[in-house]
């Protein structure tokens, strides 16, 4: 089994910053990419960024500029660096890994985490 868990959510003012981060773990073998997604009451789930494992960077063209995509293959963990906040990145904010497992490496599983809520706000 392998758990995804995301941290770093909260309250910030309009322009400030916010460091968000995606753990997983349990029996892992190995993380393809890891991409992060954000949704709004409403409205469907959309893409924000991912990430490679050879660490090639894709974004979403309203994020370009100010949010930073990383990761650590060594501890399993994801990262979005979001700086220049705006209120309409108001959002709950989703960790996706694709990974396979220990017990059953020839398949790729598509795994969520449960959400951080980040609010920009004055």
């Amino acid at each position: 089994q392998v758990q995804v868990v995301e941290s770093g959510g909260g309250l910030v003012q309009p322009g400030g910053s916010l460091r968000l981060s995606c753990a997983a773990s349990g029996s892992i073998f190995n993380i393809h990419t890891i991409s992060w997604y954000r949704q709004t009451p409403g409205k469907q789930r959309e893409f924000v960024a991912h990430i490679t494992r050879i660490h090639d960077a894709y974004y979403a063209d309203s994020v370009k500029g100010r949010f930073t995509i990383s990761r650590d293959n060594a501890n399993n963990t994801g990262y979005l660096q979001m700086n220049s906040l705006k209120p309409e990145d108001t959002a709950v904010y989703y960790c996706n890994v694709e990974v396979q497992t220990k017990t059953e490496r020839g398949r790729v599983q598509d795994l969520w985490g449960q959400g951080t809520q980040v609010t920009v706000s004055s």
